[in-house]
């Protein structure tokens, strides 16, 4: 039986297994966490590790929260007035070294006291340079994740990260992509049950950890130079670009007066904007911009 506290469990385990993981990776760098409270009902951890080996900034976000349906919420996700619950864990990663990608993952889940549920989520991989090896083996590992479980999983989730992660006023993916879902029920997965769902949902949330500690350790201790790193921040910028005037979850949280600082945490601690910035033709920061484009087959 699939039920909001077993889900909320499983939520703080990731949390916790993650942190392990990342902890261990970068070699120095520890989570400091913040318990926070809702008003309303609920609460979370704030997870947050600066100044590590190889992660400059990064978070891991776990909330639970309940109680009344606010009306911003009500109308936001086109749901009846009623008793609301909603938990999940959100990742974001801003490494030092530019050869090692910024990454973003969330997994949560959503029920209303009418029965009205879904499952939501996804991963998504944001190098400041593109490897195209790296980027194919990202999308394999996310596809067999997804093809586990049902054979249309990934093409449909992949192209729904593509459009997503869309920094439309730049013409640019804000990376390479990965996957994306949302309002996942088993009345439109036909043939699923909501088990079914929640175990490939676990399945994504468990291949984080593995997937970014691998991308680590590979790049963490190549050398870089004051070029790449001022590319890196100016790649920063667009991040925060993306997440501040497109991203539907951080503009939902802030105008549903969530917890300012966890919905933050995703920005990087340092970017810069230069004006009318080209780079060089045939660089390899030109290569890069060249492939932050929708509909590219990495698998």
């Amino acid at each position: 039986m699939v039920d909001k506290k077993t889900i909320e469990e499983w939520m703080k385990g990731l949390q916790d297994n993650i942190c392990q993981a990342l902890e261990q990776a970068d070699g120095k760098g520890q989570f400091h966490q913040d318990n926070w409270e809702r008003p309303g009902g609920g609460g979370g951890r704030t997870r947050v590790l600066t100044s590590g080996n190889v992660i400059e900034k990064g978070g891991v976000n776990f909330s639970s929260v309940h109680g009344k349906a606010p009306a911003q919420l009500v109308k936001a996700l086109e749901v009846e007035a009623g008793e609301f619950f909603a938990t999940g864990v959100s990742i974001v990663m801003h490494p030092h070294n530019p050869h090692v990608p910024i990454i973003h993952m969330n997994v949560r889940y959503f029920e209303m006291d009418n029965g009205t549920y879904w499952f939501g989520g996804g991963i998504d991989l944001t190098p400041h340079y593109v490897v195209e090896e790296d980027a194919q083996w990202f999308h394999q590992q996310l596809k067999d994740v997804c093809d586990r479980h049902h054979a249309d999983f990934y093409p449909r989730f992949k192209q729904w990260a593509d459009d997503y992660f869309y920094v439309r006023h730049r013409e640019e993916t804000r990376g390479v992509g990965g996957i994306f879902y949302d309002r996942l029920t088993h009345a439109k997965e036909e043939g699923m049950s909501k088990e079914q769902l929640w175990q490939f949902h676990q399945e994504v949330g468990e291949a984080f950890a593995g997937i970014y500690t691998h991308l680590m350790k590979k790049y963490a201790d190549k050398p870089f130079t004051q070029e790449q790193k001022d590319w890196q921040y100016i790649r920063r910028g667009r991040y925060a670009e993306f997440n501040l005037v497109w991203d539907r979850g951080t503009k939902f949280g802030l105008e549903t007066n969530g917890r300012t600082e966890s919905i933050l945490m995703s920005l990087p601690p340092q970017a810069e904007w230069h004006y009318d910035h080209q780079p060089e033709e045939g660089s390899p920061e030109a290569n890069t911009l060249a492939l932050l484009r929708k509909g590219i087959d990495w698998a």
